[in-house]
């Protein structure tokens, strides 16, 4: 093969972005003769996913798209320009990560875990938190807090996560629902501080914030992951040798170490693992869309 594509929805320099090019770096000369990202950006990641329902299946396209798009927009749009189960054939998962939930300077230092918080919001009337965007899964996790703390937080969408730290720390708001890279900088300046990471585990980027479950938050054991697909009908020839190619390409040190300085943790997966988890994550975050009453049009 001449020429393959990694193909993303979102801007060079992200995380979605970032994981690609080490992947392409990775892969050219070896999938194929090269092996180029290209950023099909626009509608929150939906226009790159649409694509695919266009481009040959013959492994010169892979898709990488975080699970947001595929397992939670189904739930949120009434009319998507593609089909997650039957426009797509997964082949690995790349990533996963987890979120946390961090304070900045309007929050008192004697704050220190999301029980506290939440006494503090309530009896403060500070009930405001940021997140990267509306319908995202920080999103969710602030208003989920909400509901088992008994106080309504108010939700402030934001075009990314780090707009609405710097919003955070330069206390205009309290509280920052997103992944937990975007805040590694700040809390190695000592500008905010995680109260609880999302993992069923702790993330050992934070090694020392312990989880939303171990603070008592129930059914809050949630990561995301980002993963690689290619369009329908691609044979399964075309797909083992995609994942094939992926996963030595997942396990080399500059992927994981580059991707480690972001939060992320490299992980590949057999396409049958990944198609497996992508209808879990779908079934699973049905009804707590349901329950929380979002739509993309509210």
């Amino acid at each position: 093969m001449d020429m393959a594509r990694l193909i993303t929805g979102f801007s060079a320099g992200g995380t979605s972005d970032t994981l690609c090019r080490r992947l392409a770096a990775r892969m050219s000369g070896q999938y194929a003769k090269s092996v180029v990202v290209e950023n099909r950006t626009g509608a929150g990641g939906q226009i790159a996913i649409q694509a695919m329902k266009t481009l040959p299946a013959d492994g010169s396209a892979i898709l990488q798209t975080p699970m947001s798009m595929v397992g939670i927009y189904p739930h949120i749009y009434k009319r998507l320009p593609y089909d997650s189960f039957k426009d797509l054939t997964p082949v690995s998962i790349g990533c996963v990560y987890d979120f946390g939930f961090a304070v900045g300077p309007a929050v008192p230092a004697s704050v220190k875990t999301i029980p506290q918080y939440l006494s503090w919001a309530k009896s403060s009337n500070q009930v405001a938190f940021g997140s990267p965007a509306a319908g995202s899964v920080p999103h969710f996790i602030g208003v989920l807090l909400g509901k088992q703390g008994g106080i309504e937080l108010t939700h402030i969408a934001y075009r990314g996560t780090q707009p609405a730290i710097l919003d955070m720390i330069g206390g205009q708001i309290p509280a920052v629902s997103g992944p937990i890279g975007d805040f590694l900088p700040h809390i190695a300046e000592g500008k905010c501080r995680i109260l609880a990471t999302s993992g069923a585990q702790r993330n050992p980027f934070v090694g020392n914030v312990s989880t939303l479950t171990e603070q008592g938050m129930q059914d809050m054991a949630i990561s995301e992951w980002f993963g690689l697909f290619m369009p329908a009908g691609a044979s399964s020839a075309a797909v083992q040798r995609a994942s094939a190619a992926l996963r030595p390409a997942l396990a080399a040190p500059e992927v994981v170490d580059g991707l480690a300085a972001m939060g992320l943790k490299a992980e590949s997966s057999t396409p049958a693992e990944l198609a497996a988890r992508l209808k879990a994550d779908y079934e699973r975050w049905g009804p707590i869309v349901k329950s929380i009453g979002f739509t993309a049009e509210s």
